[in-house]
């Protein structure tokens, strides 16, 4: 074999089989049916939740001439601040998970295979990441519920009532996350068992096509 056909794309692409055929993002896992419109509702929440930056910019500026233009400091102006940045943070988890735009650092893991890394994210979510996320919602909701049946408010002088509100968003953004690790299950199941089945994604305007 000489050089150039060792390097060259056909073989590379030959290396992963036929999971190429099913490439999801940079991920290179394959989708599924319902993989996919779990990812939808995700990100559909992830994207409308950006724009809460939007807003706490605005309020992040109105509050900063507030108080050096015209000596108007305003402790309320200050929690919505980083009540709407928490909020904006927690939604945008779930979306971060399901297009693998999370910070990984395991330098180890990139130079595997692709069946390798699917078995590493395997384990990863049936025993680290899914039990602690089930944990977590699980003493996140009775932590917003308690808030909200003692109509909890903000302890600062002219701060924030419904201190439940955010505390509730707290927990949404686990329940969140819990889909996003469900979904990428799904896809690795996909790759290494065949189930459920995986789907073509087409790019531009083409349609979804099931894997044959």
């Amino acid at each position: 074999m000489t050089v150039s056909d060792k390097d060259s794309p056909q073989n590379v692409r030959a290396s992963v089989s036929d999971a190429g055929k099913f490439i999801h993002h940079h991920t290179e896992f394959p989708t599924t049916r319902l993989s996919q419109v779990m990812d939808g509702v995700i990100s559909a929440i992830g994207k409308t939740a950006s724009w809460l930056w939007l807003v706490v910019t605005g309020v992040i500026i109105y509050a900063v001439v507030g108080r050096y233009a015209f000596g108007a400091g305003s402790v309320t102006l200050e929690e919505v601040q980083w009540h709407l940045a928490g909020a904006g943070w927690l939604l945008g988890l779930g979306y971060t998970l399901v297009t693998d735009d999370h910070v990984r650092v395991d330098v180890i893991h990139e130079r595997l295979s692709l069946r390798s890394q699917a078995w590493i994210e395997l384990f990863g979510l049936l025993f680290l990441l899914l039990p602690f996320l089930g944990l977590a919602v699980w003493e996140m909701v009775p932590y917003a519920y308690s808030s909200w049946q003692q109509g909890e408010t903000s302890q600062a002088p002219a701060g924030l009532p419904y201190r439940w509100i955010l505390k509730g968003v707290l927990a949404l953004s686990f329940v969140l996350l819990i889909l996003a690790a469900l979904s990428r299950l799904l896809k690795v199941t996909a790759l290494l068992f065949g189930f459920p089945r995986p789907i073509r994604v087409e790019s531009g305007n083409n349609k979804k096509e099931d894997a044959s």
